[in-house]
């Protein structure tokens, strides 16, 4: 890419007269040459929308070990790998195999979910089309959209997307789609003269990326590449950067403070082996047992599983999630800042009213076809117009599309066109706001000559009216009445036309003497379902704003009408944003109802890290190209699936297959049980590291035998905790949930209420039972305290391996009690979660072949136990099942203690 490609262009080519803008360009108004071209092409490069890629794939894969949690598990690793070579036949060196094996799996995880945002930018050049017609040479030829330079002229025509900006140089009926650009939902006429001040807003411009609706016509290139709109759009979105989740940021606050309690643990207790006189080797090869006891290596793969599951089953949902995180971000959800076209409406404009005679018809209603002046209107209806009917729908301005579809439906058009030929037309634009056409109406017949347009000006042009079938003139209180009628549509939304018509003996009628038919109101209608999601949100808590770039009228009435505005909700336009101070807009932004009309993509990206500053968490939802920057700096972005452009679905977080708002809701109630699911598999993961911790406590500090192996705690955290720890993933969302507000942002994964309960109590029960087994076994097999007990003993390993059994006995009923944090285990039904009786299965199957499978014993340091060994643990299992029960039990009937202190 050449220096040239990013600077900026002036932003006054609308407003300067076009001999200025060639003479700037140093080109003609019939184009370049090809010799001249190519220079170009090589001063200001290829018009293509450049992503610089300036980091190896290497390094951003090895970026992903730098983190506090692998560099830790590093550490580990290469200690158990050095006491395996101090003293080797250990299984010091599988225990450093496993802690890779984890850091490699939880990197590569990490480096996919980045791959993402590359994919964002490059999806930005499928909003140009890969050939154009371009007048070169005095030529009309046909070349690849990226060799366009400033200064060429392009041709434009019906269904072309436009390849580069440019300056009109002619037009012909040319109406251009800006949806996807600056979220308008009608396209507008193009025309020659500068119309607006600002250049996004100056009919006499097109913009690379957009849709050419009908019409055609020549424009001047004046920017390509990165110098376009969307262009700056890119450069908006690469300036976003990527928004951290919260529950990467409760990951990394869990991880932070386990990692220093297992590093600080295993110092503390190195020091005092080597204080109390055990070997070098013996006291570090204790140290490395207390790290890994305390740090739950499981822990990243059992959440990204567990969100892996979420997403499959938001996906049967029609919400497709792109990044696994996401899912628990919308149940943090506080502010949804909403696109209003294709999200809250339909994006299919309709004729929503008739208002013939002084009568207002739906135009559903029956009986219409009989209503006073229906043939007249329904004749204007499709003649005034340049939409035409296909098989699917319609080609053409939605607006005029909506009127053919209607006037199909109640009357059959056939070859109306072909039997009343237009012999001319006058077309509609936003200054004369009318379109007006005539037509020959057959031998020895005066011509017939049509209008629509906006009311208050078809009202002018008209001298009589319609009644009872005959013309009258149009009076002053007819005049009112019709305004009137007019008044009320137009409060109701709806786009209003009014429709009249004449007989003339010219070619080409004049503007005035028009005979008044009636109006006719259009909608684009809301989603059906919308209202009701929309409450749904507010009981959860949660505030919708929406943010268009559609018209206040219309975006107040579709408030209204789906229950954003059940107040006094205000409606900001993007010109009185652009005059308020930051202090200003974070008043604003604390209003309960809000709506942001005539809104830009800057301004969007404004609003949204404006909420951020407040500390809220934002869904933004869109489907245009100008949505991208604030769908990737959100906490959550969502696009749509049928109706958004490439460029939205890549830089969201989420996208909608079936574009419908209500989807949404259903994916925040899936976040919010997300979030409290990984609190609970958490508080079952911490529950294992104290029967895993204390057995090296007791070695050190009362030289009691170790009665469990590093392999084994191991065993634990990576096999036997797995299974069910992912079944409390699959848990299903208590029954009040989206009746709560949003989780309080102060609110951890890791409090101390969980870890008094996870390590306080649960544990230390679990402990005890191990403990028991322990002794118990090493008592009956005649052990004295104080005998030295080999490793290779078979008492010593059949005591071993009824601690390990015990630990997964208690973990069993553990699991049980984590499924549910309020309600009674019995009501959340106790098969209703079928994994976890899997995964209960797996564990005691697990136990049972590390036990009793004779070729596994000497690689896991185990024996064979009985139903004896085994039993000792159940009366501590009850005790966890039971007591858990009872605390669950006071909570619901707010025991203050029990709420304050044992509530995780």
């Amino acid at each position: 890419m050449t220096h040239h490609e990013e600077t900026t262009v002036p932003a006054d080519q609308h407003r300067i007269p076009l001999e200025a803008l060639r003479q700037r360009l140093h080109c003609t108004g019939d184009g370049l040459s090809s010799a001249e071209a190519a220079q170009r092409l090589l001063e200001f490069g290829s018009n293509e929308l450049r992503v610089r890629n300036e980091t190896p794939e290497i390094v951003k894969f090895l970026r992903q070990f730098a983190n506090f949690f692998a560099l830790l598990l590093f550490v580990g690793s290469a200690l158990a790998f050095f006491a395996d070579y101090l003293k080797p036949g250990e299984g010091n060196f599988y225990i450093g195999v496993a802690l890779l094996v984890v850091v490699l799996l939880n990197a590569l995880f990490t480096y996919l979910q980045e791959q993402q945002s590359e994919r964002i930018m490059e999806s930005f050049r499928n909003m140009l089309p890969p050939m154009i017609t371009v007048q070169r040479d005095g030529q009309i030829s046909r070349i690849e959209a990226r060799l366009l330079v400033p200064g060429d002229v392009i041709l434009l025509e019906e269904g072309d997307r436009v390849p580069a900006d440019g300056r009109l140089l002619e037009v012909n009926q040319l109406k251009v789609d800006h949806a996807s650009l600056t979220g308008e939902s009608e396209p507008q006429l193009r025309k020659m003269a500068c119309t607006h001040e600002r250049l996004m807003e100056s009919r006499n411009m097109v913009f690379s990326g957009t849709l050419v609706q009908s019409g055609n016509g020549r424009a001047l290139v004046y920017g390509t590449g990165m110098n376009t709109q969307i262009g700056q759009i890119v450069q908006l979105t690469k300036a976003a950067g990527t928004v951290e989740t919260p529950i990467r940021k409760e990951l990394r606050h869990f991880i932070r403070v386990i990692s220093a309690i297992a590093i600080a643990l295993g110092v503390l207790f190195f020091a005092l082996s080597m204080v109390l006189g055990n070997p070098l080797i013996g006291s570090l090869i204790f140290a490395i047992g207390i790290i890994v006891a305390n740090v739950p290596e499981g822990l990243l793969p059992t959440v990204t599983l567990a969100l892996t599951m979420a997403s499959k089953r938001m996906a049967k949902k029609n919400a497709l999630i792109k990044n696994l995180e996401a899912v628990e971000t919308l149940g943090s959800t506080t502010v949804i800042c909403t696109d209003k076209t294709g999200t809250i409406t339909q994006n299919q404009m309709q004729v929503a009213t008739l208002v013939l005679g002084e009568r207002e018809w739906s135009a559903a209603q029956s009986g219409l076809q009989q209503a006073e002046g229906f043939a007249d209107a329904w004749a204007v209806m499709v003649l005034c117009n340049n939409a035409r009917l296909t098989e699917q729908h319609y080609l053409g301005d939605p607006t005029e599309g909506a009127l053919l579809v209607l006037a199909q439906r109640l009357q059959a058009i056939g070859d109306v066109a072909a039997r009343f030929p237009r012999l001319h037309e006058s077309p509609f634009d936003s200054a004369r706001k009318r379109m007006i056409t005539t037509h020959k109406a057959g031998s020895g017949q005066p011509n017939l000559a049509c209008m629509k347009g906006a009311p208050e000006v078809v009202f002018t042009k008209c001298t009589h009216r319609l009644h009872h079938g005959e013309r009258v003139e149009f009076a002053e209180s007819a005049r009112r009445t019709a305004l009137e009628l007019y008044e009320v549509l137009a409060a109701r939304g709806e786009r209003v036309l009014a429709l009249a018509c004449k007989t003339t003996d010219a070619d080409a009628a004049s503007e005035e003497g028009f005979v008044y038919l009636g109006l006719v109101g259009m909608l684009d209608p809301p989603r059906p379902e919308i209202a009701e999601a929309i409450d749904r949100c507010r009981s959860a808590g949660i505030r919708v704003f929406m943010i268009t770039g559609d018209y206040h009228t219309t975006a107040e009435s579709i408030a209204r009408q789906v229950g954003l505005f059940t107040g006094d909700g205000q409606v900001v336009v993007g010109e009185r944003l652009l005059e308020m101070s930051e202090q200003e807009l974070s008043v604003l932004l604390d209003s309960r109802e809000l709506v942001f009309a005539r809104s830009t993509p800057r301004q969007k990206l404004q609003i949204v890290k404006g909420l951020q500053k407040k500390g809220e968490i934002v869904t933004v939802t869109g489907d245009g190209v100008n949505d991208a920057p604030a769908l990737k700096n959100a906490n959550m972005g969502v696009a749509m699936g049928v109706s958004g452009t490439e460029v939205a679905k890549e830089a969201a977080d989420m996208v909608l297959m079936d574009d419908n708002f209500a989807t949404i809701v259903q994916a925040i109630e899936e976040g919010r049980t997300i979030f409290s699911n990984i609190k609970k598999f958490i508080a079952y993961v911490l529950t294992s590291n104290v029967p895993e911790i204390l057995p090296f406590i007791a070695f050190v500090a009362i030289d009691a035998p170790l009665a469990l192996t590093v392999v084994l705690i191991l065993t634990i955290d990576l096999g036997t905790d797995l299974l069910p720890a992912l079944g409390l993933g699959r848990e299903l969302p208590e029954q009040d949930v989206m009746k709560q507000a949003p989780r309080r942002r102060d609110e951890r994964l890791l409090t101390w209420p969980l870890l008094a309960m996870s390590y306080g109590i649960i544990g230390m029960l679990q402990a005890a039972a191990g403990f028991f087994a322990f002794f118990v076994v090493l008592h009956r097999g005649g052990w004295v305290w104080g005998v030295e007990l080999a490793t290779s003993d078979l008492l010593y390993r059949t005591a071993v391996t009824s601690f390990f059994a015990a630990v997964v006995i208690c973990q069993v009923a553990d699991v049980l009690i984590c499924r549910t944090r309020r309600q009674s285990i019995l009501s959340a039904g106790i098969f209703r979660n079928k994994l976890i009786w899997v995964g209960i299965a797996v564990e005691l199957a697990l136990l049972a072949a590390i036990s009793q499978i004779e070729f596994l014993q000497p690689f896991f340091g185990t024996a064979p136990i009985g139903w004896f060994e085994v039993s000792l643990a159940l009366p501590f299992a009850a005790a966890i099942l039971l007591g858990d029960e009872l605390r669950r039990f006071l909570i619901r009937r707010d025991n203050r203690f029990v709420q304050r202190w044992l509530t995780w």
